[in-house]
């Protein structure tokens, strides 16, 4: 792969299938990368000593890839979200960021609804309960709106379960970081709007507060009420929002 003189001294070279470098006086001034997510979607990142550096990475990354790409940036960073819309990105869906306190849950399991714990599902049942979650999310918001992590394949001992008379009719994830992280809770189309949901964190917060943990992270698209609701009506708050940017 040749480098191509982009702008005075400054050389792009696609040094691997997914990393370019920028060259000054044969010093690297700047790094881009396209990392494919599990859903198959293609993210950039670019880091680059000033602004000039990063048009001409993105210029060269846009110009070698396939259509469409994504980039999420952190919206307090106003320098980086400029660039990228400057380079023709533009804002698909804000994420907030929230802490969410493990002491107080937000109620009781409805009656008749029992949960079982992380990891302690049966694989089958709940398999086909992700099956009908994700069919049902598709046939309305479509699944490309959930969060790539929970796009990717299902991984049981990350999921609480509500049962309700024998059958599994919701679901919370659990990801074990330093800072345990809330990335989905579903529950089944037909029993909404019941405290399924508000249970299922609700026992997903206590387990955590009972392992010694203080808070734990959710991220929620601005757009879905219902779930903005859910997590502030259990005393979360907003510590930052992410952009999610997109070029087709």
């Amino acid at each position: 792969m040749n480098p191509s003189d982009t702008h005075q001294k400054t050389v792009i070279t696609r040094v691997a299938e997914r990393h370019w470098h920028a060259l000054e006086d044969d010093l690297v001034v700047g790094r881009g990368e396209a990392s494919r997510r599990p859903d198959g979607r293609v993210f950039l990142s670019v880091d680059a000593w000033h602004g000039a550096v990063f048009d001409h990475l993105a210029e060269t990354m846009l110009r070698d890839l396939p259509r469409p790409l994504h980039t999420v940036v952190d919206e307090a960073d106003l320098d980086l979200t400029t660039d990228w819309l400057r380079a023709g990105f533009s804002i698909r869906r804000r994420e907030w960021e929230y802490v969410v306190p493990t002491e107080a849950g937000p109620g009781p399991a409805p009656s008749g609804v029992t949960m079982i714990g992380v990891g302690e599902a049966e694989e089958k049942p709940l398999r086909e309960l992700d099956r009908v979650i994700r069919d049902e999310v598709e046939a309305t918001v479509g699944w490309q709106e959930m969060p790539a992590e929970v796009r990717s394949a299902l991984d049981p001992s990350r999921y609480a379960v509500a049962a309700r008379a024998g059958d599994y009719v919701g679901l919370v994830r659990v990801v074990p970081l330093r800072q345990p992280r809330i990335g989905l809770i579903a529950v089944r189309a037909d029993l909404r709007r019941r405290g399924v949901a508000r249970a299922l964190l609700a026992y997903a917060l206590g387990a955590l507060h009972r392992s010694g943990v203080e808070t734990a992270s959710a991220e929620v698209n601005e757009a879905n009420t219902a779930a903005t609701a859910l997590f502030e009506g259990a005393g979360a708050r907003r510590a930052s929002s992410n952009l999610e940017l997109v070029i087709r």
